[in-house]
């Protein structure tokens, strides 16, 4: 999972697949890990609508797309296709990606909050797991609590894609016998309570508000037309 560029830079690939210009997805340049390791939990109604695990790791995102989303249910197996590192400000990042770009389309937070390696231990252990295809944690979320598990069981030297499985453990925070994943398109933010829709359409309507201005005032218009906030009721 090691996604640096012969240069160092973790970030090389997340900024190679991105236009800051038409994009108020973060740069990265901004945070820094404070205090437990963090970690989030998106949505995203992209090309197909998915989750988006991601995990604070050696100062950004290890990311995971989990087409299903994770589940409190120990015997669901979830499928989680590794993608590229992100930045430690993508933890608050809510809006929509531009039309056009990368990724295009409604993001929200579901799930947020810390967690904490199980059985690994000092420095750098939680990322040597990680890069040997296994590791445990506990998350303390907002919406996830308890023991859960990332394992690789495709590493793509085959040329296949890698891929893992996040799985819950059993105890504290499991479901049994009953939906262990929101329905995504009801679902809402753990940073401001929108739904994907809500999301959406107060872009839409922003988009319009300033094509408004742009005719009213046409020596001042805008570059930027997309925000990565709502009005924060979480």
């Amino acid at each position: 999972m090691d996604d640096r560029s012969a240069d160092g830079d973790r970030l090389a690939r997340y900024h190679d697949r991105r236009r800051f210009d038409a994009t108020d997805e973060p740069c990265g340049e901004n945070a820094s890990p404070t205090g437990e390791p963090s970690f989030v939990i998106q949505i995203h109604d992209a090309r197909r609508l998915h989750f988006d695990f991601r995990l604070e790791v050696d100062g950004v995102l290890k990311s995971w797309a989990v087409p299903r989303g994770p589940s409190t249910d120990p015997g669901d197996k979830r499928l989680a296709v590794p993608t590229e590192d992100h930045p430690l400000e993508y933890r608050e990042y809510e809006g929509v990606i531009a039309s056009g770009q990368y990724g295009a389309g409604p993001v929200i937070v579901w799930d947020r909050g810390t967690y904490r390696p199980l059985r690994a231990a000092g420095p750098g252990a939680f990322a040597a797991a990680l890069d040997r295809g296994h590791a445990s944690f506990w998350l303390n979320g907002q919406k996830l609590r308890g023991a859960f598990a990332l394992t690789r069981f495709r590493d793509g030297r085959d040329g296949s894609a890698e891929a893992w499985l996040l799985v819950k453990k059993t105890g504290p925070g499991s479901t049994h016998a009953r939906r262990g994943t929101p329905d995504p398109r009801r679902a809402r933010s753990a940073r401001t309570g929108r739904t994907l829709s809500q999301v959406d359409g107060a872009d839409r309507a922003d988009q319009v508000d300033q094509g408004v201005r742009e005719r009213r005032m046409p020596d001042h218009g805008s570059s930027r037309v997309h925000r990565s906030e709502g009005n924060n009721h979480a």
